[in-house]
């Protein structure tokens, strides 16, 4: 009997001592599970009821604290913050809006400043003859031409066109009887045309040239000259040739060709 009385008594002790072992680590644990919750959810409850409602569900441990749901005080200045993926924050309303607007401003300005700085052709004309005058030597049966032209120039481009140099060869039965470069600054508006007068000094060594200007009994005195020339131009820092040609009667009998008002051939 008192062998039963002192295992009862055993008994109980060894509960208590039990019971003493085991509470300290419930509250461990729940002491964990409260700061793992603080630190995820913020002070808006309890630690007792988020350890309850935590313990009632599914957890994992924490892989960043090996478990134990704390870091040394060290390291407290390496802690990162976590959103929720469902946060809106996330995920801006206006993302797709605004990405779509700058792709578009940008392809907008892009093809603006193609359109307007695409280089266009620039179109030389010849206008025709203004004047010229006939000079004749019988020693050399030479004839010594002076003529003055035109040039239309048309600029169809959205910027400024400046004409640099004009370069001209007159030619009279495939030889060349004359030649001249003019220096010149002319100025073209955008989209606009104009004009430049240049002058050729031609000096025609042949006979039956001479003979056709210079006989009465011939009732046309037209000499057929050929005009090759080269306009330089440059815009937005860039240079360039245009080539040109024309073909003119001039009468050679006399100073018959006199000033006239200038007209423009169609193309």
């Amino acid at each position: 009997m008192g062998g039963k009385i002192s295992q009862f008594w055993k008994t109980s002790a060894q509960k208590e001592s039990e019971g003493k072992l085991i509470l300290p680590g419930q509250l461990d644990a729940e002491d964990e599970i409260a700061n793992y919750a603080s630190i995820n959810g913020g002070d808006s409850a309890t630690p007792g009821m988020l350890g309850a409602g935590i313990l009632r569900r599914s957890y994992v441990n924490c892989p960043t604290c090996q478990g134990t749901g704390r870091i040394p005080r060290e390291q407290e200045e390496q802690l990162v913050a976590l959103i929720p993926y469902g946060d809106q924050r996330l995920k801006p309303r206006r993302t797709k809006l605004y990405v779509c607007l700058a792709v578009t401003i940008c392809l907008l300005m892009t093809s603006l400043s193609i359109f307007f700085l695409f280089p266009r052709s620039i179109t030389v004309l010849p206008a025709g003859l203004n004047a010229s005058s006939i000079g004749f030597d019988v020693n050399t049966t030479s004839i010594y031409l002076n003529m003055t032209n035109v040039l239309n120039i048309t600029n169809s481009n959205f910027y400024l066109v400046t004409a640099v140099q004009l370069d001209i060869e007159v030619l009279h039965q495939s030889l060349v009887v004359g030649k001249t470069s003019v220096k010149t600054l002319l100025n073209v508006s955008p989209l606009q045309s104009g004009q430049i007068y240049y002058m050729v000094a031609s000096i025609i060594s042949d006979d039956n040239t001479y003979n056709i200007c210079t006989w009465t009994k011939v009732r046309v005195h037209n000499v057929l000259l050929h005009l090759q020339g080269t306009l330089t131009c440059t815009y937005l820092c860039h240079s360039e040739q245009v080539a040109f040609e024309d073909y003119q009667y001039v009468d050679c009998r006399g100073n018959a060709t006199l000033p006239h008002a200038l007209y423009r051939r169609p193309p």
